[in-house]
This record gives C-alpha cells, sequence and structure tokens, in this order.
C-alpha cells in the first residue's frame, strides 16, 4: 500500500513539475512578445523624477503605419524624450493596435498621455498597465498622481483591513508568479510527505510533516493569490470616464434624471449593460446609469 502510495506521489510530482516547466514557459513567450514591440531602450521615468531634453532639430514624422515594431518603439521613445508626446503616443498607440501588449508599452503610453493632460487615457492605461504588472512601483505612484489631478473628490466606502492587507500583497507580483510559487511549494509539500513516508529516524518524519503543513499553506495562500489576480486581469467590469464631463441618470434615457456628473479620468465599476448605457457605481456607493460611449472599459 506505501508503495503505491509513494508511485503516485512521484508521478503526481513528475507531473506538477511539468507544469511548472509549462507555466514558466509561456511566461517568458509572452515576455518575448511584448519584447518584440520594444529595443533596450530604457522606459520612461517616473513623472515627478525625470528630466526632459527639448528638441534640437525639426525631424521629418516617420509613416507609422509602414513601420517595424522595433522602428515604431525607437520613434516613440525619442519622441517622448525630446518632449513630442502627441507623436509618442501615435506611436505607442500604432504598437497596442497592432495587438502588441506589455505593462511597460500601456506606462509609457500612459506618462504620454499625461504630458498631454488627457488625464482620463492616462488613468487608464495606467490602471492596464497594473493589470499586468502589479507590482510596478513607478505606474502605482504615477496613477496617485494622475488620480489627484482629477476634478472628482470620491470618499472611498472604508474597506476591512484585512481585505486591503491580503489586497496589497496579492499585488506585489502577478498571476503568473503567483501560479508557479503555488506550483512549487505544491512539490515541495509532496517532497516533505515521501520524507514522512520513507524515513526511518523519528526526527526525520517530523521535519517531513511539519514541513508538508507549512507547504500546503503556502500553496493554498498562492493559489488563492494566483485566482485573485487572473480574476483581477480578467475583470471587465471597471471602467474609466473618458468625457470631460458625464451626467449620471436615474435610468437608461436621456430624459431621466440626472443624480450627478462625474469627471475625467474618474474611475467607475459597471454593474450591469442595456443597449447604449452602462449602470455604474463609484467609490462612495452611488450609482446611476452613463452612456456607454462616455467611459472605457479597462
Amino acid at each position: 500500500m506505501k508503495r503505491t502510495i509513494i508511485t503516485g506521489l512521484l508521478l503526481l510530482g513528475g507531473m506538477l513539475l511539468g507544469a511548472t516547466a509549462i507555466a514558466t514557459a509561456t511566461a517568458s513567450a509572452q515576455e518575448q512578445r511584448a519584447a518584440e514591440a520594444s529595443t533596450a531602450t530604457e522606459q520612461p521615468a517616473a513623472l515627478l523624477s525625470e528630466e526632459q531634453a527639448q528638441p534640437t532639430t525639426e525631424e521629418a514624422r516617420p509613416n507609422l503605419v509602414s513601420e517595424t515594431p522595433e522602428r515604431l518603439w525607437d520613434a516613440a521613445s525619442t519622441a517622448y524624450i525630446n518632449g513630442n508626446y502627441h507623436e509618442a503616443v501615435e506611436a505607442y498607440e500604432q504598437l497596442a493596435a497592432r495587438g502588441f501588449s506589455s505593462a511597460k508599452l500601456y506606462y509609457n503610453l500612459a506618462n504620454a498621455y499625461f504630458k498631454e493632460e488627457l488625464l482620463g487615457r492616462a488613468i487608464l492605461f495606467y490602471r492596464r498597465a497594473l493589470r499586468l504588472d502589479p507590482g510596478s512601483v513607478d505606474a502605482r505612484y504615477n496613477l496617485s498622481v494622475a488620480e489627484a489631478r482629477t476634478k472628482d473628490n470620491i470618499e472611498q466606502v472604508p474597506e476591512f483591513f484585512l481585505t486591503s492587507w491580503f489586497r496589497a500583497i496579492r499585488q506585489t507580483m502577478n498571476c503568473t508568479v503567483w501560479s508557479i510559487l503555488s506550483l512549487i511549494s505544491l512539490a515541495c509539500g509532496l517532497g516533505a510527505i515521501l520524507l514522512y513516508l520513507l524515513a526511518q529516524r523519528l526526527s526525520w518524519r517530523k521535519t517531513g510533516f511539519y514541513g508538508a503543513l507549512a507547504a500546503l499553506t503556502i500553496f493554498i495562500a498562492t493559489t488563492c493569490f494566483a485566482a485573485g489576480e487572473r480574476r483581477s486581469m480578467l475583470d471587465r467590469s471597471e471602467a474609466v470616464v473618458m468625457s470631460s464631463s458625464a451626467s449620471v441618470k436615474s435610468a437608461p434615457d436621456r430624459s431621466a434624471t440626472d443624480l450627478f456628473v462625474l469627471h475625467e479620468g474618474t474611475s467607475v465599476r459597471i454593474t450591469d449593460r442595456l443597449d447604449q448605457w452602462c449602470e455604474v457605481t463609484i467609490a462612495d456607493g452611488k450609482k446611476g446609469w452613463v452612456e456607454s460611449s462616455k467611459i472605457e472599459t479597462i
């Protein structure tokens, strides 16, 4: 019986190690795909610490549609450094339109939009960058700077401190990293169980037993964090107000009563949809209907 259990554990461990390798390869492939849109050029620094260089010559604008991704990235980075933020936006948007997606791309695009004083789009892309890289300190800081400049000062409903604490821990890494850590902890747990079953000395059996408990605890925690980050990354209910002002109605009708007005850059949560209208809830709990064209989903 013990031999059967050990064989099963070894097979399961091999499968888990294979899954870990696949997950790592997938993460590397995603990073490689994102890297195809960029070169070794460093991303723009945080908004309040960057030094802007002024252009010294007038350069002809490139034909963005026909450019390769590498040249587009170079053109965008050069335009940003020279203070040509509108051209930088166009080049980064062209990359996004071609299907490239990375935290660095969204972060740079958000910085360029911020310099163009388009707070709504800046906040949108900072949030998209944080979806892919929740541990980015620069993106989170710049997002707070951008949100501080919005017109709406909405007090958030108080949240249970443990919920905020666990979210802060979860957002230190992305879904892929948490998944890999989860599989590694499970493999360690299986190794500890094998040690418990095979060891002859009592001290080693105790080590295996407590090691298995610790690994199981870490496995549960990292699995929960991975699931939470994946759910957050795929969430389509969060949006940002794009228009300079958006009237929130009591019903999905232009003739309905105005409840309150939201301004560019305010984040909302979509709770329902009906034709060209979305029911949204803001941070203080107020809700109402707004036209879909006035907001954009993160």
